[in-house]
């Protein structure tokens, strides 16, 4: 019997045992993820598709997207979702620069009859005018309540500047978004990205072969027929920008630069660094710019990743008082990390901490299968993590300072407030 008064004995972690998802073919470049690892009745698949708004016309992407389940010639939008309801499901659908994703939760016995619904639902979608029209006025809406926000402003001037030597990337909403749609362009889109645009399924389940086969006949005819490419060379425009809000009286920051990704030789240690600045609780950038100062409610620092490249930001909100005080201590805690060695104390409590992310990150069928795609965006599969774990126990508080020297360099941020 589990002895409650006696503290566990605490063992250190150097290797997890990952269940690798089994890997069907759907076609020679599209691929179906498939882990039967589940210890009950839930179940969740995911259609990528190449659909991400680095694609087609500016707005085009956004808009096909928040209409898939808009209705067919043959049923409503309220009807597609009375299905979905009928059946236990509970569908997501996002969208980022690179991909789309539509996502079904439900029970095991329900996998496939919802997927002939949202197959049928997204294979037929009849773009009515009414339906775009409202989507339009919603949207047009949202964008004008965003435009009265300092950290849209500063978000969509930072990612301007920050993607500055490519268009795919760097485009943000304006007015003529709303001005310029037409059902024409939508369908056009959404036969090249979404109907011919499928690049990638995943499936998360107890369920046998023949369903997966099924699976992989039903949504085939919409495998992408070719491979996708990246730009890999994007260079951010360094500096400082403000965008005055009249009234505001909160300024929000953001700060930060190109990067890489995970098939960079120094992604691991920089991912110590990065905590260690400001990407938990306990990181500098809280300790001195929430805790000690006071200047804010939150801020924290983070490493974003894409397909060709990476960037690190940091990002903020302060009383409009305090902005040249809060970049003066940003700036501060930069150098610190490039001339003083961390101290050991701090770099174990942020390995034990990055550890404790990483099992929680691997906890269950479905945050494990999450691990593993992540992974194999950039090439990698399980072993990326284990290697993680060898790299946090190597690194060293010289390490830190060489990274920090290399990477956070003051004149080559972009840098944007706006309030």
């Amino acid at each position: 019997m589990l002895n409650r008064k006696e503290q566990p004995q605490l063992q250190s972690i150097h290797k997890i045992d990952f269940v690798k998802p089994q890997i069907f073919d759907i076609t020679s470049n599209v691929k179906l993820y498939f882990m039967k690892e589940v210890n009950n009745d839930t179940a969740r698949f995911d259609l990528y598709f190449n659909a991400g708004t680095i694609e087609g016309e500016k707005g085009i992407p956004s808009f096909v997207n928040s209409l898939l389940l808009s209705g067919t010639t043959e049923k409503s939008s309220t009807i597609i979702h009375e299905e979905i309801d009928a059946l236990g499901g509970f569908m997501e659908s996002g969208i980022s620069f690179e991909s789309a994703v539509t996502s079904m939760y439900c029970l095991k016995e329900n996998v496939l009859p919802l997927l002939h619904v949202l197959v049928d639902a997204i294979g037929n979608v009849a773009f009515f005018e009414r339906e775009i029209e409202e989507l339009i006025q919603d949207k047009k809406q949202s964008y004008l309540l965003n435009l009265e926000k300092v950290s849209f402003l500063a978000q969509r001037e930072f990612q301007q500047r920050l993607f500055n030597s490519n268009e795919k990337y760097a485009k943000v909403a304006n007015p003529s978004y709303y001005e310029n749609v037409k059902a024409s362009r939508l369908k056009e889109f959404y036969q090249e990205n979404y109907i011919h645009g499928l690049f990638k399924v995943v499936v998360v389940a107890n369920i046998e072969q023949d369903v997966i086969d099924e699976i992989i006949d039903t949504i085939g005819k919409w495998a992408k027929p070719n491979d996708r490419f990246f730009e890999k060379t994007i260079k951010n425009l360094a500096g400082i920008t403000h965008i005055e809000k009249e009234g505001a009286v909160q300024t929000a920051i953001r700060l930060g630069k190109i990067l890489f990704n995970k098939t960079h030789e120094d992604y691991n240690d920089f991912v110590v660094l990065n905590t260690i600045l400001g990407d938990y609780f306990g990181s500098r950038l809280m300790s001195n710019i929430r805790e000690d100062k006071g200047y804010t409610y939150g801020i924290g620092s983070m490493i974003s990743e894409y397909n060709g490249f990476g960037y690190f930001m940091i990002a903020t909100e302060v009383a409009k008082e305090f902005k040249e005080a809060t970049l003066t201590e940003i700036k501060k805690e930069f150098e610190r990390l490039k001339t003083e060695l961390v101290s050991t104390e701090e770099l174990d409590l942020v390995r034990n901490y990055l550890l404790g992310q990483l099992l929680k990150s691997a906890d269950g069928p479905y945050s494990m299968m999450d691990l593993y795609i992540g992974a194999k965006i950039h090439g990698f599969e399980f072993e990326f993590y284990n290697k993680s774990i060898e790299d946090l126990y190597k690194i060293t508080p010289e390490r830190i300072l060489e990274l920090a020297k290399k990477y956070l360099i003051w004149e080559e941020m972009t840098i944007v407030t706006a309030g």
